[in-house]
């Protein structure tokens, strides 16, 4: 007990630079779930906005084409304007498209903010874990990173249990505020030190350490960030070498792994399409809009155990459980639509979709929905932080916009249990990944990650053995 309370002796101000940085996310989770509670509504008689079915299918991709579309700007910004000032750009962004879509009269409208709102998200979820993970203590690291995703969760949530009891503009109001919170606390926040020192403003930089240490013997910290921050940037960074660079290879490598493994274990797919999913199993044991908000309180639950839990079992553990039971999970569903769309009565055991949804909830905000977003920022130096971290996030939403094609594909081709067991298979694939190829970053430092990546343990304890080694 004694122990889990001193890891965050002295660390006020990161959770506070954390907590205020990532209030948007909160507002892109929102985004992020509109279309699941939104579109039965835009569908119905009483929509605001006239919509047609064809035009409810390209909403869920409409975020997505943005995000990826948002890629250039992101690399751009984050590495000229910094990690801190990106982030309230996102925000701005994000509330001017919150703004348009409590007005739109037209489908266009919505179109359009859900666009740019995937431009906003995109640079928020590559500047925020950027930023935490470099302001960071490292025992309380994985804490920290995992922030972004729990405030996502609640906007998750916090859809689910708006949209369809209140009228078509209020989670616009309450999407919006978020981001004005954020707007007016965060510019009170420092600047990531490795940016400022990257930056060549050590004065700046070592204000920020002050203050994010809350104390002023920084000296040996600040030492120690100056030579990773002067070691990486001796080590050039070129788009290409983040293929020529083994460490750097190896981290893409990785990245594009585990953001590959999010969205074929159908996690966006469920979240843009969970009540239609509980509409299609046929139950009669719940109403799909409260099933979707226990789905999000299941998986905030999950996210907070593992938030916790990460610096004490470490990466590893946590995923390769995580992928093993998220991929039971859907084998399971997918048996049970392979059943009814076969003929058999499933009705007496309706019950079953419901469960497995509501575990796969837990399982896969245990790990697999939770190190992702922790590693990515861990596993790239700072010289190649912002084009590895981007392109990383530019496989996320590839292959987000390629599992919502293919389960809309395959789904209305063939039913919808074909997709179904892909994605469970993609699950167990991912555990054996993570198994044999991803290193433990648990309680190392972001320079202790780069020697591993290297193949070098352990990494060289003097400045002169660092110099020798590069």
């Amino acid at each position: 007990m004694d122990t889990n309370s001193n890891i965050f002796k002295g660390t006020s101000t990161q959770l506070l630079a954390a907590a205020t940085g990532t209030l948007a996310a909160i507002s892109d989770g929102m985004h992020y779930g509109w279309t699941a509670p939104v579109i039965p509504i835009l569908l119905s008689d009483e929509s605001p906005v006239e919509t047609t079915m064809h035009q409810a299918e390209w909403l869920e991709t409409m975020l997505m084409l943005g995000a990826f579309c948002g890629l250039p700007g992101t690399i751009y910004f984050v590495d000229k304007i910094g990690r801190k000032y990106s982030l309230l750009l996102s925000s701005m962004t994000t509330l001017l498209c919150w703004t348009v879509i409590g007005v739109a009269n037209r489908i266009e409208y919505i179109f359009a903010a859900r666009f740019f709102s995937g431009m906003a998200g995109d640079m928020a979820f590559v500047a925020a874990p950027m930023y935490i993970a470099e302001i960071a203590d490292q025992k309380i690291r994985g804490f920290l990173s995992s922030i972004i995703y729990l405030m996502m969760l609640i906007g998750i949530f916090l859809i689910y249990a708006i949209a369809p009891y209140t009228p078509f503009y209020v989670p616009c109001i309450i999407g919006g505020a978020l981001v004005v919170v954020e707007l007016i606390v965060f510019p009170f926040m420092p600047e990531s030190p490795y940016y400022l020192l990257s930056k060549d403003r050590p004065e700046e930089a070592k204000h920020a350490l002050t203050r994010f240490r809350q104390t002023k013997n920084i000296e040996k910290e600040f030492e120690e960030i100056s030579i990773a921050v002067k070691r990486q940037r001796s080590e050039r960074g070129r788009p290409h070498d983040l293929i020529l660079v083994k460490s750097n290879r190896k981290a893409l490598l990785i990245m594009t792994v585990l953001n590959g493994s999010q969205h074929f274990s159908s996690i966006s797919v469920i979240l843009m399409n969970l009540h239609l999913i509980l509409e299609a199993a046929g139950s009669i044991y719940i109403d799909p809009s409260l099933a979707a908000i226990i789905f999000s309180i299941i998986m905030f639950t999950a996210a907070c155990t593992a938030s916790f839990s990460i610096d004490k079992f470490g990466r590893k553990v946590l995923l390769t459980t995580s992928s093993i039971l998220t991929g039971c999970c859907l084998l399971i569903i997918a048996i049970y639509f392979t059943l009814k769309n076969t003929g058999y009565d499933v009705l007496p055991v309706s019950w079953i979709p419901i469960v497995s949804v509501m575990v796969y909830a837990a399982s896969f905000k245990l790990g697999l929905g939770m190190v992702p977003i922790v590693m990515t920022a861990e596993l790239f130096p700072t010289k190649m932080k912002a084009i590895g971290m981007t392109l990383a996030d530019a496989m996320y939403v590839i292959f987000a916009i390629f599992s919502i094609q293919i389960y809309q594909l395959l789904s209305d081709a063939y039913g919808i249990h074909v997709p179904f067991y892909i994605f469970a298979f993609s699950c167990f694939g991912t555990a054996i990944f993570t198994t044999f190829v991803i290193p433990e970053t648990k309680g190392k430092t972001l320079e202790e990650i780069q020697f591993i990546l290297k193949g070098v343990v352990p990494p060289p304890s003097t400045v002169e053995e660092k110099e020798e080694f590069i």
